[in-house]
Order: structure tokens, then C-alpha cells, then sequence
């Protein structure tokens, strides 16, 4: 009986012990001095712009069709993505005139009282790259699809290759911001504690184009395109602390 007792009071007595070292670690804790916040830390940014001619080109062009019977629709849906994708291959360039398939939807048609009255379906054919005058002559071939929707947007290729002159623009730009206002308030200099980089490419500009204006087209008429500008921008933002 006397080793259980034991073995009891040795428990007690660590749980106590463990319970005094901890109220002496948060009493040290709270009696420690606090570092004094950073005194003369300012925040800044700094931006930098560059404009570049839109080289990407997509144009989403796409056909809807109605039947009694699902199969119908579907085959006919079918024939003019085929017939377009069969023009559009033999003009397809890695990189220059690239072409996918985009969507495919057949949905039931209902009757005001109910039951499946018919069926209708929709097929997408896409069309980009950065060979914008083979693009729109190529689209202007594509007489069993009508244009959907179309847009400009800056390549991978051409984002990248000013990405990093931007930043570094930037950089230098909140370099010599952060010297400038150090020296106006009578500092000699100042160390960076926090700093952030990011980059915009700049948005997507989609003219509007209707369907209409592209079946009136004519087989050997190239669609008229305007690619337009985009701003590629990098910012630098964070604070530093004069000295």
C-alpha cells in the first residue's frame, strides 16, 4: 500500500513544481523591459509604367443550332465545327495561328406546358496568336461559324521580356524616394525593413463585334482588327527606417 502512496505524492509534488516554474517564467516575462518601437520608419511606394502594343490575338467564334431531335442537332453542330476546324488546321502555326475547340452544349427545349418541345446546342471553335493579319484573314474563310467574342491581350513572351525592366525601374524609383525624403527630414540614410514587389500586366480589351457584321463578311475580306496598347506596371511598396 505504501508504493502507491508513494508514487502519489512524488506526481503532486512535480505537477506543484511544474506549476511555480511557470508562474516564475511569465513573472520574469512581464518584468522584462519591452523594446521601444521603431522610431523614424516611414512608408513609401514607387511605380513604374511601360506601354507595349497588344500581340495576342483570340477570337472565339461559335454557331447555334435547333431541332426536333437531339441526334439532328448534335450531328449538325458537329458538321460546322468540323468544317471550320478543317479550314482553320491549314493555317494553324505553333505560337502564330494556334486553334482549339472551346465549347460543346445540346440542352432539351421545353413546351409552356411541359415536355421536351425540341433541342438546341451551341459549338465554339477558338482562334489566337500573335499572327494577327493571318488570324483575320482566317476567320473571314470560316463561313460556317460567326464571330462570338474578341479580344487582345499581351503574350507570355512579350510580358516577360519587360517584366524585369519595370521592377527594376521601380526599385531604383523607391530607392530614390526613400533617399529623397530621408535627407529632407535630416537623416543621412536609411535601411529598408519591409519591402513588396508586384506587377500588373494590365487588362484584356475586348471591342465589341457583332454576329451579324460577320456573316455579311465576304470569304476573301480579312476581319478588321485594332490591337491597341497595354500598360505593363510594377510596383514597389514597404518602409524604412531613416538613420
Amino acid at each position: 500500500m505504501s508504493k502507491p502512496r508513494d508514487c502519489l505524492r512524488h506526481a503532486v509534488r512535480a505537477a506543484s513544481l511544474t506549476v511555480v516554474l511557470a508562474a516564475s517564467l511569465a513573472r520574469a516575462q512581464a518584468q522584462a523591459p519591452q523594446a521601444p518601437p521603431p522610431q523614424n520608419v516611414i512608408s513609401l511606394s514607387a511605380t513604374a509604367t511601360v506601354e507595349l502594343s497588344r500581340d495576342w490575338l483570340t477570337i472565339v467564334l461559335a454557331t447555334t443550332r435547333e431541332g426536333s431531335e437531339a441526334a439532328g442537332v448534335q450531328g449538325q453542330l458537329r458538321q460546322a465545327l468540323d468544317a471550320a476546324l478543317t479550314e482553320a488546321r491549314k493555317a494553324a502555326r505553333p505560337g502564330q495561328v494556334e486553334v482549339q475547340t472551346g465549347g460543346f452544349s445540346l440542352a432539351p427545349r421545353y413546351a409552356p406546358k411541359g415536355g421536351i418541345a425540341g433541342w438546341q446546342g451551341s459549338a465554339e471553335l477558338i482562334v489566337q496568336g500573335r499572327d494577327t493579319q493571318a488570324i483575320a484573314q482566317l476567320v473571314g474563310r470560316l463561313q460556317t461559324l460567326s464571330i462570338a467574342r474578341v479580344g487582345f491581350s499581351l503574350s507570355r513572351e512579350a510580358r516577360e521580356k519587360v517584366e524585369a525592366e519595370v521592377t527594376a525601374e521601380a526599385i531604383a524609383r523607391f530607392r530614390s524616394r526613400a533617399d529623397a525624403v530621408s535627407q529632407q527630414f535630416g537623416f543621412g540614410g536609411y535601411a529598408v525593413r519591409e519591402v513588396n514587389v508586384s506587377s500588373d500586366p494590365g487588362p484584356m480589351q475586348s471591342p465589341p463585334l457583332m454576329r451579324a457584321q460577320a456573316a455579311r463578311m465576304p470569304a476573301d475580306d480579312a476581319l478588321p482588327v485594332e490591337a491597341g496598347k497595354a500598360l505593363v506596371s510594377a510596383t514597389v511598396s514597404g518602409s524604412v527606417q531613416m538613420r
